[in-house]
């Protein structure tokens, strides 16, 4: 990808890319894109392949040359409210428990100036902390864009310090499940490895054995189906991407995962019957199939332990319902 300027972009198709959809391209390679978003941007006129104008379904081929431009809109000095539901799991003076959605950005950012978690969540109350910078009210800790689970938000500085800390000590209690690719060898294991930076592609990271931050996870396989399993996941350490990353590093890469090889058939044979099995599935699950179920902390006033869990989100219940029936 070559960036023209920040609101014009240009792909150059690699000679060997497997033929897959326009709007299916753009969402897995344009940060902070949506599937919706770009078949907006699409039947707008926004997006030419070869200088031609085409439809979402447009089939990408090798040596294609895709021009998107994105309008732009001003960059607003702080977040507001905006009226969108939100998954409550827990509320009290000092802190908020929510279930975020998948495909739901937490704050704020380019790209993303609306329709965030913290848009809904200045619409439901004003009583949030201020530790932050204006667009990330109550804002204590983030799970990606295409990951759904639970997140503490703080209502106060005091609350908002004290849950800053416990992050920062990693005495956090999280629980994350994942579908990935393939069957392990043992049914308990740990990942560790330094997590960095990629040095082709700046919004990607990679396990470095010199370079970038400790991480630590450890894993559980729940069950396991004809070329997938259902993982557990505690997090020893919290750092960006960290488990698609440490999932993809041991051949196991999150299913769906556009970024770190979880749309690609990594485990089973490559005939055809396989290869529609994985299409239909991957029809089903947009992202990476990735959910922070379960939450445990110190209550800032309390000081007592309390838990949260959250169900599946329904695209990775139907994942799992498909892959059952293999």
């Amino acid at each position: 990808m070559k960036i023209i300027d920040e609101k014009n972009f240009r792909f150059d198709v690699q000679p060997n890319k497997k033929k897959e959809r326009l709007d299916v391209y753009l969402a897995n390679n344009l940060e902070n894109a949506t599937r919706s978003r770009v078949q907006k941007l699409i039947k707008a006129g926004y997006v030419t392949v070869n200088n031609n104008e085409v439809k979402p379904n447009y089939i990408v081929s090798p040596n294609d040359v895709i021009d998107v431009t994105i309008p732009v809109t001003p960059r607003p000095d702080k977040a507001y409210p905006e009226e969108i539901p939100i998954d409550i799991l827990h509320e009290d003076e000092h802190l908020i428990i929510v279930n975020k959605a998948p495909g739901m950005v937490v704050h704020p950012a380019l790209g993303h100036f609306t329709g965030t978690l913290v848009n809904a969540l200045l619409h439901h109350t004003r009583e949030l902390s201020e530790v932050n910078e204006p667009g990330r009210p109550g804002i204590v800790h983030r799970i990606d864009k295409d990951t759904s689970g639970i997140l503490v938000i703080a209502k106060d500085e005091v609350s908002h310090a004290f849950l800053a800390k416990q992050f920062a000590d990693h005495s956090i209690e999280r629980e994350y499940w994942a579908v990935c690719w393939g069957k392990f060898k043992e049914p308990k294991g740990e990942v560790t490895g330094n997590i960095a930076r990629s040095d082709k592609d700046r919004k990607v990271f990679t396990v470095h054995e010199e370079k970038g931050k400790h991480a630590h996870t450890f894993y559980e396989v729940i069950e396991e189906f004809e070329f997938a399993s259902l993982l557990k996941l505690h997090l020893k350490t919290g750092r960006t991407h960290q488990i698609r990353v440490h999932m993809n590093h041991i051949n196991h890469p999150v299913f769906g995962d556009p970024v770190y090889g979880g749309r690609r058939i990594v485990y089973g044979s490559d005939l055809a019957k396989m290869k529609s099995r994985v299409a239909n599935l991957l029809e089903i699950i947009q992202r990476q199939a990735l959910h922070a179920k379960t939450l445990g902390l110190i209550h800032p006033d309390t000081k007592e332990k309390i838990s949260f869990n959250s169900q599946l989100p329904d695209d990775m219940l139907f994942l799992l319902h498909e892959l059952r029936k293999y």
